[in-house]
């Protein structure tokens, strides 16, 4: 029986050997599973025919056959182990059980692997430290070097401009972001040549999301489901019960409104979902003219007077386009939208509907403000709401949707290009080599564990001047620390640059749309990054950060 292992060096076979682009590789190995040719052994073994069939082209075939025999015949000789799994590809040299790094490997919790948790478990153990003092902010003074700083900023900016994104999807995509800038700044500096892995095609074929103005190849986590700290709960069962009855009663009001929907028509209503005594729900209706919004919105809180009461009912629509229409109405999509207070909210459900291909659709979003500011995470909720009653409306219909917002990794390029058994971690060229995590089918990603590992013991204080160092014995005993003491104190200190940008990023996260809060995050590193020396000699280089300078560039405090 094959296992991921083998899996995984068929791939590597194919994409680094072979070089074939990852998407090709994948729809390859698709087409192999199904003839139940599932590692490179079995691939090797195989009448060549039953290969060809299976990829439809006889040159692709015969070549990938060769490679695999290839493989199988130079695992076989005397000087290497015997293969296990079925043929997999000749491993580095393994260390001994009984040597000191073998041992250390086995007390690294990132070289043993993922380890099975729910998705509400894994998101809380990477939960970061956050302090918002604004007074321990403006004394705080760092030290540290520029990629964990730009990690810092990535990670925090991702929560404004991807609010849909969990933490460890931010954590990933964050570090693919410090991945891909500290190897463009090692080419510019000559520390290394040649195109990147990006460039040579290993992650061709592979979805793209901008972050700090850089594009990076991402893999969709599909089915992979979280939430924060908000609460489902449905509504009152008397209410859902007469929903029906109601919405039937409202479909046959007379009037003078605009022309009334079919008496079909029913709205189709998200889970409400709870966080700090907001409260959230989204509903959904076909709508074939703009006339109809108002006789359907009246018709709502006629069915639902406790809508009444709600802080924010806001709503937006599309419309296909008139078939009688001239030649350029044909081609447009009528979009309205109304925030009710709620800013940002109708384009954010446009932008919604649009990813869903949702069209003759009105939604209305309803929320009851609960006294407390949710900060980006009502993009999130929002988001949920609107895409859970689009969801249902399409289930009632029969009708297809695509909704967008999945969760997302940051894929490891240069991992993939380099088949070696170890992910960089902490940007790179940083040295320390983990086992790298991979998906299902076998492709490395940033891990969010490494990420969050970065950060913690990134930031200290910075050394006193040379003149104030201490010289008496008891004075040396006095500054000096222990490793768990300065452990905290990176801690503490990731705390406040996060605080910091959590400030900064609230500031400016109601005025700037996604792309421009993205671009000028960039500048905001660059404004505030600490001085190192020019050239080679500056590579990896630490200075000091004064966190006031980051409080600073907040809305309304520039100077």
């Amino acid at each position: 029986m094959a296992t991921q292992q083998d899996l995984q060096d068929l791939i590597r076979l194919m994409t680094v050997t072979r070089k074939m682009p990852m998407l090709q590789a994948m729809t390859s190995i698709k087409a192999l599973q199904a003839v139940d040719l599932r590692s490179i052994k079995q691939i090797s073994e195989a009448p060549l025919p039953t290969v060809q069939a299976a990829l439809k082209d006889d040159k692709i075939a015969r070549a990938l056959q060769n490679a695999c025999k290839a493989v199988i015949k130079r695992n076989a000789t005397p000087s290497s182990s015997p293969p296990s799994g079925g043929g997999a590809l000749k491993r580095e040299s393994s260390l001994s059980s009984t040597s000191p790094a073998a041992k250390r490997a086995k007390s690294d919790i990132f070289m043993v692997g993922p380890i099975e948790m729910t998705p509400q478990e894994l998101e809380a153990s990477l939960e970061l430290p956050i302090c918002t003092d604004e007074e321990r902010i403006k004394e705080t003074v760092i030290e540290t070097n520029r990629a964990p700083l730009v990690l810092a900023f990535a990670v925090e900016m991702l929560r404004y401009t991807m609010p849909e994104q969990p933490l460890s999807s931010r954590l990933s995509l964050a570090q693919a972001v410090v991945s891909a800038n500290s190897r463009s700044k090692a080419v510019s500096l000559g520390l290394d040549k040649g195109p990147s892995a990006d460039q040579e095609g290993y992650g061709e074929g592979q979805p793209r999301v901008r972050v700090m103005g850089r594009e990076i190849a991402v893999l969709k986590r599909s089915g992979y489901e979280w939430k924060g700290e908000e609460k489902l709960g449905g509504e009152d069962k008397k209410k859902q019960g007469e929903v029906g009855e109601s919405q039937a009663t409202t479909a046959t009001m007379t009037s003078t409104l605009g022309p009334a929907p079919t008496p079909t028509a029913t709205w189709s209503t998200s889970q409400p979902i709870s966080m700090k005594d907001s409260k959230f729900v989204a509903r959904a209706i076909q709508v074939t003219e703009p006339s109809q919004r108002r006789y359907l919105m009246e018709s709502l809180l006629y069915a639902h007077p406790e809508l009444k009461s709600a802080t924010h009912n806001a709503w937006a629509y599309r419309l296909k386009p008139p078939e009688n229409g001239n030649w350029l109405s044909q081609r447009i999509i009528r979009e309205e939208s109304f925030d009710d207070g709620e800013t940002g909210c109708g384009e954010l459900m446009l932008k919604v509907m649009r990813e869903a291909g949702a069209v003759d659709t009105l939604v209305v979003l309803t929320r009851w403000f609960g006294g407390t500011m949710l900060g980006p995470d009502r993009w999130r909720l929002m988001r949920n709401v609107v895409t859970s009653a689009l969801s249902e409306r399409m289930r009632k219909t029969g009708g297809s949707i695509s909704l967008g917002g999945e969760a997302l990794w940051g894929l490891d390029l240069e991992a993939m290009r380099k088949n070696q058994p170890g992910t960089t971690v902490g940007g790179y060229g940083s040295g320390k080599q983990l086992q790298p995590l991979t998906h299902v089918v076998g492709m490395h990603i940033h891990r969010p564990e490494a990420a969050r590992s970065y950060l913690l013991r990134s930031f200290g204080k910075p050394s006193p001047p040379a003149d104030e160092t201490a010289t008496s014995p008891a004075k040396k005993k006095a500054v000096h620390k222990t490793a768990k003491a300065l452990e905290a104190e990176k801690e503490e200190n990731l705390g406040l640059l996060l605080g910091a940008l959590r400030l900064l990023f609230d500031s400016w996260a109601d005025h700037l749309d996604v792309a421009e809060l993205d671009r000028r995050t960039w500048a905001w590193y660059c404004a505030i990054r600490p001085e190192v020396d020019s050239g080679p000699n500056g590579w990896g280089g630490k200075g000091a950060v004064k966190l006031v300078d980051i409080l600073n560039l907040r809305r309304g405090h520039q100077t």
